[in-house]
C-alpha cells in the first residue's frame, strides 16, 4: 500500500506557477486602448487614401490595415505563460511547452517605450520553433514592478541545469535581484533596474547576448 501511494505522489505533476499580473480591470482598459488605437489610426490612413481614390479605395485600405492591428491587440491580451517546473507554458491561440533546461539560447532583452524599459528574458528552444519573451521587470523613472519573489526563485532553479546556454549565468541574475529585494535595496541597487539603465536610450529594442550577461553578473556582489 505505501509502495503504490508513493508512486501516485511521484505521478502528480509539477505545480503550475502563473508568470503574469492577471489584473481583470488593466486587460479591459488595454483591451479598449488598442481597439480605439487601431481605429484611430486605420481611420486617418483610409481617410487620406479616400481623399486620392475615392471612397471605396479609402474604405478598404481602413479595412486592411485595421485587422492586422486588432489581431495583435487580442494576441496581446490572450497571451499567458505559467511555468510547470522546469517547463514554460505559453497560451496564445494554441498552448507551446519549452524546457527551459533544453533550451539552446538565452538572452536579455531591454525594450523601451517612451521612457518605460522592460527587462525580458528571451528563450530560443532552436529547431525552427519561435523564442519566447518573457517580460523579468519594468521601470519607469526609478520605480517599477518586476516579477514576485517566488516566480523569480522557480526561474533560477529551472535555469539552473542548462549547460547548453550557459543558463547558470542567468539563474545567479535573478538570485542576485531577489537578494537586492531582501536587503530592502532601492531601485538603483537592483540588477535588473541596472541592466534597464545600461541600455542605450533612443533604441527600441536591444538585445544583451549571454556574454554581455556574464560579465555583468561577474561585476555584482
Amino acid at each position: 500500500m505505501t509502495e503504490q501511494g508513493g508512486a501516485k505522489d511521484s505521478a502528480v505533476p509539477p505545480e503550475r506557477l502563473a508568470l503574469f499580473a492577471e489584473d481583470a480591470k488593466i486587460r479591459r482598459r488595454r483591451a479598449w486602448s488598442g481597439v480605439i488605437g487601431a481605429l484611430i489610426v486605420a481611420a486617418a490612413c483610409g481617410g487620406i487614401s479616400g481623399l486620392i481614390g475615392g471612397q471605396l479605395v479609402g474604405l478598404i485600405v481602413a479595412v486592411v490595415i485595421m485587422l492586422p492591428l486588432v489581431y495583435v491587440v487580442l494576441y496581446t491580451l490572450r497571451r499567458r505563460v505559467w511555468l510547470e517546473g522546469t517547463e514554460l507554458i505559453v497560451r496564445t491561440w494554441g498552448v507551446r511547452r519549452i524546457d527551459l533546461v533544453t533550451a539552446e539560447r538565452l538572452d536579455i532583452v531591454i525594450a523601451d517605450v517612451r521612457g518605460t524599459r522592460t527587462v525580458s528574458l528571451l528563450v530560443n528552444a532552436g529547431k525552427r520553433r519561435r523564442a519566447v519573451k518573457l517580460d523579468l521587470a519594468v521601470f519607469a523613472g526609478t520605480g517599477g514592478r518586476e516579477l514576485g519573489a517566488l516566480q523569480l526563485r522557480r526561474l533560477a532553479d529551472a535555469l539552473l541545469n542548462n549547460t547548453e546556454a550557459n543558463g547558470l549565468v542567468f539563474s545567479e541574475l535573478l538570485v542576485a535581484e531577489l537578494r537586492a529585494e531582501a536587503r530592502g535595496g532601492g531601485a538603483a541597487e537592483r540588477p535588473l533596474y541596472r541592466l534597464a539603465s545600461a541600455a542605450p536610450a533612443g533604441r527600441y529594442l536591444q538585445r544583451f547576448p549571454m556574454e554581455a550577461v556574464s560579465r555583468f553578473v561577474a561585476t555584482l556582489e
